[in-house]
């Protein structure tokens, strides 16, 4: 794939004014009447600057839906507010021209048309003038490596390219948001790696991305921070790293040695809470003696060889699991 050229002029859209491209505040949203009422979104507030992409994760039937669905004006809050780069898309239905979509399985497309008769007919209807949306669309294809294919029928292209084109056609109008579903959904990891590098680039170029996907891998890779909704609460918002790095602690340790192990070292090994299995040492430390323990576990080794010493450290999956699953 070509490399991108880094100005938003092709793939995102300028923010003069420095809003946040997506802010919500409060969202509330309940079905039914009395007994039979449900609370499905209970004061939900997201705030995505320009250029961010924030994952936004939960198990089927947290409220992730509804709450996409008012972020993009389609169904009103019971409660609170939603703003498109400080815009509300209730009040000022031109606040959704800065929304762009790519629903999982490529529905945004239709099969029959090429990539250039999708890309000029979507932008027309964002109000784009036909002169325009061709020259945009020509722009779009050659960024996404695909102006070969711009007289193919979708239909005939493998997905790595149907996606690619989905988020090209999401991407004509130059929306400030991007809606992002399950983007590497059913790809093989050639288009998945391919496609993920796409939704870094379009991040860069400044437009912000809310992704949901059940691949909490692809989420971890992609996402700058992660808000994560169980019974229609946020239950975390915050850095995908600084996520992951607080439920960390007290992760156990593996060291991966060589040699035979004596019986006085494995006698001073198991009294620090140590246990070893072949070749392999699994320790779980204290949260306060942590550092201090495991260094005189690695002179107590000395000088065995030592292949590797290793942090069992959870990924954003056993993050996820833990937090919609407490109390359940």
């Amino acid at each position: 794939m070509s490399d991108l050229p880094s100005s938003a002029d092709v793939l995102g859209s300028s923010n003069p004014h420095g809003w946040p491209s997506l802010e919500s505040e409060g969202l509330c949203k309940s079905y039914g009447r009395r007994q039979s009422r449900f609370d499905a979104v209970r004061g939900v507030s997201l705030k995505i600057a320009p250029g961010e992409v924030l994952a936004f994760l939960g198990p089927n039937g947290a409220g992730k839906t509804t709450t996409i669905k008012m972020i993009a004006g389609l169904i009103r809050p019971d409660k609170g507010w939603v703003k498109i780069a400080g815009r509300d898309p209730h009040r000022e239905p031109q606040a959704l021209r800065g929304v762009g979509a790519v629903l999982e399985g490529n529905r945004n497309l239709y099969w029959r048309l090429t990539p250039l008769e999708n890309l000029e007919y979507f932008g027309v209807l964002r109000g784009m003038s036909r002169k325009r949306v061709r020259s945009r669309g020509l722009e779009l294809l050659e960024a996404f490596d695909l102006l070969d294919k711009r007289k193919e029928p979708v239909q005939k292209l493998s997905r790595g390219m149907q996606q690619k084109i989905a988020i090209a056609v999401a991407l004509i109008h130059q929306p400030k948001l991007l809606l992002l579903d399950e983007p590497t959904l059913g790809l093989d990891v050639e288009a998945g790696e391919t496609v993920k590098k796409l939704v870094r680039q379009v991040a860069t170029s400044g437009c912000a991305i809310l992704l949901t996907t059940h691949q909490l891998n692809v989420a971890e890779q992609l996402s700058d921070r992660v808000a994560i909704i169980r019974a229609g609460q946020i239950v975390a918002e915050q850095p995908t790293e600084a996520l992951i790095r607080q439920f960390s602690q007290g992760s156990a340790y593996r060291i991966e040695f060589e040699g035979a192990m004596d019986a006085e070292r494995q006698e001073k090994l198991e009294a620090l809470g140590a246990t070893i299995k072949g070749q392999f040492i699994h320790y779980l430390p204290t949260a306060d003696t942590a550092s201090a323990t495991l260094y005189e576990l690695l002179h107590i080794l000395e000088p065995l060889p030592l292949l590797e010493v290793r942090q069992d450290r959870p990924d954003l999956t056993d993050v996820f699991l833990q937090l919609v699953q407490k109390n359940d």
